[in-house]
């Protein structure tokens, strides 16, 4: 029989060689869950994971690794990572994410409702983890749209501040198209609402019969039935 000394030593050390283990399995999974949810990010990912004490955590044989309400995939974050058993608990493993790539911003102060010109923006290159959320990155996607609002000079442009051109205006005279298999027929009415293309316009018949449909780029209107 073993003396009971040793089986103490023998016990201290199989704990504390479990200890890492644990810990390792915690952060793997944590990174293992960024790394797969950051793949659609434009740019390099860069991903840092913090210290975790699992000391007091009892033992877990399947772990599952989980987004809090309100997290937000960049910057300093937290990732859970939950023990589905033998034993259930949950732990916050701390996360540094950082997305170098390039974003756009002005190069001048900009007025709401400016249609946006190549000479309007550049584009800079950075950690763009750290800025607004839905930041444009490609000035392609901008130009030729108009502000919601007033910009300063150097701010980075978001995506939910531009307005595709309005093409189709309230009260101006469309003509109204409906295509068929074999067939297109046009009448003419009058537009009752703003319209970009693609957005869905209401149009005001001679006869007073109100129609809907897409507004086209070139201001007429496709119903479609």
């Amino acid at each position: 029989m073993l003396p009971r000394s040793f089986l103490l030593i023998l016990i201290l050390t199989l704990s504390s060689q479990a200890l890492p283990a644990e810990t390792d399995i915690v952060l793997d999974t944590a990174e293992r869950y960024v790394r797969l949810q950051t793949q659609g990010l434009p740019g390099k990912v860069t991903i840092t994971m913090g210290k975790l004490d699992v000391s007091r955590l009892p033992p877990c044989s399947a772990h599952e690794a989980y987004s809090p309400p309100g997290t937000r995939l960049s910057g300093k974050t937290h990732i859970g990572v939950r023990c589905l058993g033998p034993n259930i608990w949950s732990a916050l493993v701390p996360v540094q994410i950082a997305v170098s790539g390039s974003y756009v911003t002005t190069t001048r102060p900009l007025a709401a409702g400016q249609t946006l010109q190549a000479g309007d923006l550049t584009t800079l290159s950075g950690d763009i983890s750290s800025l607004p959320t839905g930041v444009v990155t490609d000035p392609e996607l901008a130009i030729g749209k108009t502000l919601r609002n007033s910009l300063g000079a150097g701010q980075a442009l978001r995506s939910d501040q531009l307005q595709a051109p309005l093409v189709v205006r309230q009260g101006m005279s469309v003509r109204l198209i409906s295509r068929g298999s074999g067939f297109a027929v046009s009448a003419e009415g009058k537009a009752v609402n703003n319209a970009a293309e693609g957005q869905m316009v209401q149009v005001r018949m001679n006869s007073g019969q109100t129609l809907s449909g897409v507004a086209q780029a070139d201001g007429s209107v496709e119903v479609s039935y």
